[in-house]
């Protein structure tokens, strides 16, 4: 798929919605260990509930994603709200993060493998990633069909190996599949202060 088809896509999802969604599970069930100031990105933030819940924390959020329909959205909101949100659209794999630059990253519903070094690079010493995305054991049909897109078990413990785990969940099928984390895989990583 082009990166126009990719971004008509999205627009149209976006001009769809009539709100964000909820801020991802992982950034509100780990608020509390978020720093009360700093840079953060929101990578593939869609309309910014995530974005806007980093900057109500004390944030200075970088909001990328290819759908400029969002991105104005966003903007939008965050300008009422007078909110540090600097929203961008852009192709996040053509133009990834700068090394050292943030002490936070949220990702939620974003995979591309080939960019977790660069990920991780971007962060700045004890900076978080805060990462969640679908996994192929599932529980319902949420997420997308293609298998490529979703995570093997486990498999963001091995992406980000080279942070300091402070959180996990992937629970896949196992118990009461109606309660709980299911049908995505969580993590919280720290990295390391040299």
């Amino acid at each position: 798929m082009s990166d126009s088809q990719l971004q008509d896509k999205w627009d149209n999802r976006y001009r769809a919605a009539s709100q964000p969604a909820s801020p991802p599970k992982v950034l509100l069930e780990n608020l509390h260990l978020l720093p009360s100031s700093g840079q953060a990105l929101d990578l593939a933030c869609g309309l910014g509930a995530g974005s806007l819940l980093l900057a109500e924390h004390g944030l200075t959020v970088d909001a990328w994603d290819i759908s400029a329909v969002a991105i104005e959205q966003l903007t939008k909101v965050a300008n009422k709200q007078q909110l540090a949100i600097k929203a961008v659209a852009k192709n996040i794999e053509c133009s990834p993060p700068e090394p050292l630059r943030y002490d936070v990253i949220l990702v939620s519903h974003f995979l591309v493998r080939e960019m977790a070094a660069t990920l991780i690079e971007a962060l700045k010493p004890g900076g978080l990633l805060l990462y969640q995305t679908f996994t192929r054991v599932a529980v319902s049909e949420n997420g997308p069909s293609n298998p490529a897109y979703r995570l093997a078990d486990n498999e963001l413990l091995t992406l980000f190996a080279p942070l300091k785990l402070r959180v996990y969940q992937e629970e896949g099928r196992l118990g009461d599949v109606t309660q709980g984390c299911r049908d995505i895989a969580m993590l919280v990583g720290e990295k390391k202060i040299l």
